[in-house]
């Protein structure tokens, strides 16, 4: 007589603790977002380096120290574009406002749209790698045949660990249309997945 009460009492724990398993998964997956930026912040992925004006970007020359700063990129499959920094490789002084340029080059004859995504190594320096102006804030728009050269405007902090002598910026340039990336062999980058592996890229940074 006594299993019916017994089954109804395990019937409710287990209702018990899938609600409460329900809502721990709603509480990670909502609070998975800005965990997940806090994440780029700390290790430069992302390009969440911090974007800053010119203005806030002023501050003291460390002018008895130099960083090496190295420039890479690349145009993932699926855009077919020529992409590479016109700067391999400078030395700055920390504290001083730098500028380089990237250039890009449609290879297509149709215009297509693509979105840089860049990312900074090591990832203890990305806090102290500030970007005034740069290409990757917004789509960039190319005509058919089109060459551009477009500048990067970045300080160095001059917090930037000791230890630190060299930072690689790199970039990332995907296809923004998901039916032109396919029509050129590839995909384009979905949302949430810029940390991902991507396809094999189609123009790597050359000389």
């Amino acid at each position: 007589m006594t299993a019916r009460p017994n089954v109804h009492k395990a019937n409710r724990r287990l209702a018990i603790k899938l609600v409460v398993v329900t809502v721990a998964m709603f509480g990670f997956g909502y609070g998975l977002s800005p965990m997940y930026d806090l994440m780029c912040t700390a290790f430069g992925l992302n390009g969440k380096t911090g974007r800053v004006t010119e203005q806030a970007a002023e501050q003291p020359v460390d002018a008895n120290r130099t960083v090496t700063v190295e420039f890479t990129g690349l145009a993932t499959s699926g855009l077919p574009w020529e992409f590479r920094p016109l700067t391999k490789k400078i030395e700055v002084h920390p504290g001083k406002i730098m500028e380089v340029k990237y250039l890009v080059h449609n290879l297509a004859q149709e215009e297509i749209t693509g979105q840089a995504v860049p990312s900074v190594a090591p990832g203890v320096s990305a806090i102290h790698f500030k970007k005034i102006e740069c290409f990757c804030f917004t789509q960039q728009t190319l005509k058919p045949g089109e060459t551009r050269e477009m500048p990067v405007r970045f300080v160095v902090d001059a917090g930037l660990d000791k230890d630190v002598h060299t930072i690689t910026l790199s970039y990332s340039f995907f296809n923004a249309n998901k039916a032109s990336a396919k029509k050129y062999g590839g995909e384009t980058m979905a949302h949430g997945e810029e940390h991902a592996p991507h396809a094999h890229p189609a123009t790597v940074s050359g000389g």
